[in-house]
């Protein structure tokens, strides 16, 4: 068998591990309390001069 190829068998091996994977302890989903602000930032048009800027400096 060359390098990166396997046969049928194989691959139903590999689908049977694939398969049964069991969660982890890990896992487990967290419960978050507090607060989450988002900041908007400027506008599309500030950026882009701001980019422009940039690019004019180098």
């Amino acid at each position: 068998m060359s390098m990166g190829a396997y046969d049928e068998a194989e691959h139903e091996r590999r689908e049977r591990m694939t398969s049964q994977v069991e969660p982890g302890t890990d896992d487990d989903r967290t419960t978050y309390h507090g607060t989450i602000e988002y900041d908007s930032g400027d506008s599309a048009d500030a950026l882009l001069e701001q980019f422009k800027q940039m690019k004019s400096d180098k």
